[in-house]
């Protein structure tokens, strides 16, 4: 994540004062200076920090706080709710028009990443919102853009309008919306031309489209690893566009992630969405308090339910939850779980999504071998179909024939239906206390397994 230095320094620094019974001014005083530096080294604009320092400290030195029973909570409450406020405060949400197609415009400089971002979008605002969108080709001068969306469109089996190269941008946006109406597209996104700097004759040409085609959401692209320079390219758009949104990419790079800290503050444009990684569903909106509680170790609990309810299969659900009830839940079934739990994304990211996971020693270092996931897989699939079901079969002879089969060895195998054992053993005293609960009206699990 974009955030890790910067978490990492305001954890250290907030967990020393969190636990402490009596807070003082000077100890404020000494972790607001620790709290300003991780900010300037995370590359957030010197005067957002600035003013983020001075809110956080005249609410932290209150009576309120330092009366209060847990002064140091109070001051991580503070810290949390200013951070929060800084990006943004809530969610804002993408628009819709009254009189659809609703038309974005995604601008941005060369080498942003806005031509993939509006593929991006687009699967989105089908997936998660039930619209039928457009995409729409208006960058005529960059070699290859107008072919990178049409690939992208049958990728994602996707309408893509375009005219060529020798039509006026204008003149394609104008046709494109003409199109959408005919067709029924809800959304056209209209992925306009970059340049490598900001120039008039860019400006002119966006000007135009926005003219023409009144736009109700005009999205600036920015590459979060640009720094202070992303702040710089979205003040210069939004003087001369009025953009609507910021769309983020590539916050999951090695960055310091100061800009998404600052673009909101400078600009007063709200961060709508964010890209973290490259495949084509690596989008999702920004939410400020959930990305506050990320950056202080508080967990993600929401965008984990949310990504979990997008990529779980409902009916493979019930009926892995019926197999744990009735004791009958095989390697196949584990296997299939695997599967499941790889499409929610990186499993260390998914980690640290979970309240409470900074607390746990080394887990910011934690590095997940997916590799070893590929492992199992490989030694489950090289087993027949009565020893998924009944692995208590497994014996020296069959061990050793599934090692050769999946390339790893003997140990590999008993450590893998050992903690198969486990799990099991685990799962039926969860759907019993479960069952129990349902009797007395006590205990649920508050979630259904994957």
């Amino acid at each position: 994540m974009a955030f890790e230095g910067l978490a990492d320094r305001l954890q250290n620094t907030i967990n020393k004062i969190r636990g402490k019974g009596k807070v003082n001014e000077a100890d404020v005083k000494e972790m607001m200076r620790e709290v300003r530096l991780a900010l300037l080294e995370a590359d957030v604009n010197f005067k957002v920090v600035k003013d983020f320092v001075k809110k956080v400290s005249e609410r932290a030195v209150g009576q309120e706080v330092l009366k209060s029973l847990t002064p140091g909570q109070q001051i991580v409450k503070v810290v949390q709710e200013e951070l929060t406020e800084l990006m943004g405060g809530e969610n804002s949400k993408i628009a819709s028009a009254h009189r659809p197609p609703t038309v974005i415009m995604m601008v941005g400089l060369q080498g942003a990443g806005k031509t993939t971002t509006s593929g991006k979008l687009a699967n989105l605002i089908r997936k998660k919102y039930n619209r039928n969108p457009l995409l729409v080709a208006a960058d005529i001068y960059r070699p290859a853009a107008i072919k990178q969306l049409e690939t992208l469109g049958k990728q994602l089996n996707m309408p893509v309008f375009s005219l060529g190269d020798q039509v006026s941008p204008v003149e394609i946006a104008k046709q494109a919306i003409i199109k959408a109406k005919e067709d029924h597209n809800d959304y056209v996104l209209i992925d306009t031309a970059g340049r490598l700097h900001v120039d008039e004759n860019l400006m002119d040409e966006l000007k135009n489209i926005k003219e023409l085609t009144k736009p109700d959401e005009i999205f600036l692209v920015v590459d979060a690893m640009t720094g202070q320079d992303a702040v710089n390219v979205a003040q210069s758009f939004n003087e001369q566009l009025g953009l609507t949104g910021v769309v983020l990419t590539k916050l999951d790079g090695d960055t310091r992630g100061g800009a998404a800290l600052s673009i909101r503050a400078v600009t007063n444009t709200p961060i709508k969405f964010v890209g973290l990684g490259e495949k084509m569903d690596a989008i999702e909106p920004f939410h400020p308090e959930r990305m506050a509680s990320r950056i202080l170790g508080m967990g993600d609990v929401l965008t984990l339910i949310e990504k979990a309810q997008a990529s779980v299969d409902e009916e493979k659900a019930k009926d892995l939850e019926q197999k744990m009830r009735t004791a009958s839940f095989t390697l196949d079934d584990f296997l299939e779980q695997l599967g499941q739990v790889r499409k929610l994304g990186p499993l260390d990211e998914i980690l640290k999504m979970m309240p409470g996971a900074n607390k746990i020693k080394g887990l910011n270092n934690v590095q997940v071998d997916e590799k070893q996931i590929a492992h199992v897989e490989a030694i489950i699939q090289s087993m027949t179909k009565a020893e998924k079901i009944h692995p208590e079969i497994i014996n020296g002879n069959r061990k050793k024939r599934i090692a050769k089969g999946s390339g790893r060895s003997v140990t590999e195998i008993n450590r893998l239906l050992k903690q198969f054992e486990d799990m099991k053993k685990m799962m039926k005293q969860m759907t019993g206390m479960q069952q129990k609960g349902k009797k007395k009206g006590g205990f649920k699990l508050p979630f259904k397994p994957f």
